[in-house]
């Protein structure tokens, strides 16, 4: 047989023919396979695998193909005499064939990957692997474990297998959120942009774990955010890969967490494995982050000159903002790296403001406006000292996601909302605000009138102080309500009646919840309101 272009092609590689080598072994084993399935499995990029296809002579079916039996002893000697890198867990994942099995059909019906946020399914076996390294490396029983980004479902399998670890999940994506929820595994669901901030509730975590956006920014963030999370002892479990051919990528990267002050106290190569990304060979590296003395204050000076631009699609990548950027002469917008005039869309900003006379400006405006301003990430972490009644909020591409929360953050009478593309207001918001186009890419959000009847009433109460903790709100409107009636309510059994109807509401707020938990808190307070009623 013919085979000196494979070996053009091993001696080229030199000493990284490691990889080249373990594809070929694969290939000769008698197995068919698919292109996707051999970058997966060899953990080779694309590009490597198929330079390999074509110095090899193959037969097919279909999609599928392999070395002919009568041919793969032709390639004997060219073969990786070792196995990969040994899984310091392989050993283990026989006895959780069930937990697999349970993990397999909710990877299945997780919801669908998003482009424009990077998402990339880890396999099953993957998260049931990180769940079980988990267990081997740290005591877990008790321990707090925050997933900063958790679209992989890796909290649902730690918690599967380990079941008294406490887990929480902070995430962008409505849906993710949703879904782990409806499991009933008891992980806490937290929603936040990781751009604007990390909710106070997702803090003092003993062990972060996070799968971002694979470029420096999204690293650089992802990571600062989750050291936010941590205890000072904690550990960061970071998944990262890059393809063999990019190596200035991967240094890159490590530039960002070098920056942070982190020790690297383990590399576990190839660790992660991918439905898709087979531009990295469908795989990805584990590190083992430690935090030092430094790293905070390193921190919080990386989150100071944060952007929106982390990803590597849509109209947050960093490719396609820096571009217009460029195009605008450098005048992008501190936030969002884009120009100020896509940052409040095509009316620009006079025409934002026509006939609304403004007392706060939210967001990225030209300095040459005299209103006082406020950022974002301030608007959403604290409320506002002063209390203004007319509130302007420039919303950049990317980060519609936060509307419902820029809204909540404030009691302004009248709010108007400028941006590009900005979505309906969910049915959630809509016992506070109405709100109405007042011209493209421009809503104005009115504040509705204070609600009559007790359960409206206590809502409204809730929806109000949205910086509040919620079941501190809820309780005592609750004891509000009983003297109203009155009788009286002590605060623990104003607690107890919240727990029974709303188990999720303990430490977070009105913005850090879910947006379909506050769908759902009418119907909870309702059935306090009743309980109360009954009890009294």
């Amino acid at each position: 047989m013919e085979r000196d272009g494979v070996e053009r092609l091993l001696a080229g590689a030199g000493a990284d023919s490691r990889r080249l080598r373990h594809a070929l072994a694969l290939l000769c084993e008698g197995r068919w396979w698919t292109l996707a399935e051999l970058v997966r499995q060899s953990a080779t990029s694309r590009r490597t695998v198929e330079s390999l296809l074509r110095e090899v002579v193959l037969e097919r079916d279909g999609d599928r193909f392999r070395v002919a039996l009568v041919d793969t002893p032709s390639y004997q000697d060219l073969l990786a005499v070792a196995a990969p890198p040994e899984d310091p867990v392989a050993h283990l994942l026989p006895h959780y064939a069930h937990v697999l099995d349970r993990l397999t059909a909710l990877v299945a019906k997780a919801p669908r990957a998003r482009h424009v946020l990077d998402h990339v399914s880890a396999t099953p076996e993957t998260v049931l692997r990180r769940a079980l390294l988990l267990g081997a490396r740290f005591w877990l029983p008790g321990a707090r474990l925050l997933c900063v980004g958790d679209h992989d479902l890796t909290s649902l399998a730690v918690k599967l297998v380990h079941p008294e670890t406490d887990v929480t999940v902070v995430d962008v994506d409505e849906r993710v959120l949703a879904y782990i929820d409806e499991q009933r595994l008891g992980v806490r669901t937290r929603w936040a942009d990781l751009r604007l901030g990390l909710p106070a509730s997702a803090r003092d975590h003993d062990l972060a774990l996070t799968d971002p956006p694979y470029t420096p920014e999204g690293i650089g963030l992802f990571v600062a955010r989750a050291v936010e999370g941590l205890k000072d002892d904690g550990r960061v479990l970071l998944a990262y890969g890059a393809s063999e051919r990019t190596p200035m990528l991967a240094f890159k990267v490590q530039q960002e967490l070098s920056e942070l002050n982190l020790v690297y106290e383990a590399i576990y190569p190839d660790f992660n494995r991918y439905f898709g990304a087979e531009a990295i060979g469908s795989a990805a590296d584990l590190y083992l982050l430690r935090p030092t003395t430094k790293t905070r204050p390193a921190v919080q000076s990386r989150l100071t000159r944060q952007t929106t631009a982390i990803y590597t699609h849509g109209p947050q990548s960093v490719e396609s903002t820096s571009e217009a950027k460029a195009s605008s002469g450098g005048s992008g917008s501190p936030l969002s790296g884009r120009p100020a005039s896509e940052v409040v869309g095509p009316a620009g900003f006079e025409d934002a403001l026509a006939g609304f006379d403004a007392d706060l400006l939210v967001g990225d405006w030209p300095k040459g406006l005299s209103q006082p301003r406020v950022r974002l990430s301030t608007w959403l972490a604290k409320p506002y000292a002063a209390a203004p009644q007319r509130v302007a909020v420039a919303v950049p591409p990317g980060l519609e996601a936060a509307l419902p929360r820029l809204l909540l953050a404030t009691r302004a009478a009248h709010v108007r909302l400028v941006g590009t593309a900005l979505p309906p207001l969910p049915k959630a918001l809509s016992p506070v605000y109405e709100v109405n186009e007042a011209g493209e890419g421009i809503l104005d959000a009115v504040r509705r009138p204070q609600p009559e009847g007790e359960a409206d009433t206590v809502l409204r109460r809730i929806m109000d102080n949205s910086h509040a903790k919620l079941a501190n709100t809820w309780r005592e409107a609750l004891i509000a309500v009983a003297a109203a009636q009155g009788t009286s309510l002590t605060k623990n059994e104003a607690r107890s009646l919240i727990r029974e109807a709303a188990d999720w509401s303990d430490d977070l707020t009105p913005l850090d919840a879910p947006l379909h938990r506050l769908s759902s808190l009418r119907e909870a307070v309702t059935r306090t309101i009743t309980a109360l009623t009954t009890t009294t």
